[in-house]
């Protein structure tokens, strides 16, 4: 079984859920493309780094989810999310748990990047279906809306989480939209 990022759900709601993520490192790919080809073109070198292609060659067990996140603009210290442009993505594995920036192979692909994630909190809904931009915008509008409905501040922009490979019918799919957020304030 794929193992899958690490966290404890804090409070559960009808339509979503509040989880406290651990924190872990993800690999990072920033390609060009419109949001359904990203995935599979951010895919293939993230897929090598886990394979062996890094120094020095060695493989990294696949976790689960696949995170897509739209970005427009990049800081100078690390991919971080600030707005969407629909033309850029970052396409992120989440390493296995317990591995640091020290302990993880050095990407031999200069397209792939590593980055360390603090402890999150955030809201997450969880859906099936097809991977593309209406079914995404749709679910962030509606999980936008119940976080803010059930009191939390949004602390950071929207991503798309893939559990499944893309062989794995549409209607079988596990798909999550995740939102960073911050506890209300009383």
């Amino acid at each position: 079984m794929t193992e899958e990022q690490k966290y404890t759900v804090e409070r559960k709601f009808p339509m979503f859920e509040v989880r406290r993520y651990e924190p872990c490192v993800f690999a990072d790919v920033i390609v060009n493309g419109d949001f359904e080809s990203a995935g599979s073109l951010g895919f293939r070198p993230l897929i090598g780094y886990i394979s062996g292609n890094n120094q020095p060659n060695s493989k990294i067990a696949m976790t689960a989810p696949v995170i897509q996140e739209p970005v427009s603009k990049i800081a100078m210290t690390s991919p971080v999310l600030q707005q969407n442009s629909g033309q850029k993505n970052i396409i992120s594995f989440v390493m296995p748990a317990g591995m640091t920036l020290e302990a993880l192979p050095i990407p031999s692909s200069s397209k792939v990047s590593l980055r360390e994630v603090p402890e999150q909190l955030i809201a997450v809904s969880r859906f099936s279906g097809r991977w593309n931009m209406s079914t995404y915008m749709k679910h962030v509008a509606d999980l936008e809306s119940n976080i803010a409905e059930s009191g939390f501040i949004p602390n950071g922009s929207p991503r798309f989480a893939r559990f499944d490979p893309p062989w794995t019918p549409w209607f079988m799919r596990r798909n999550e939209i995740q939102i960073p957020i911050a506890t209300p304030t009383q």
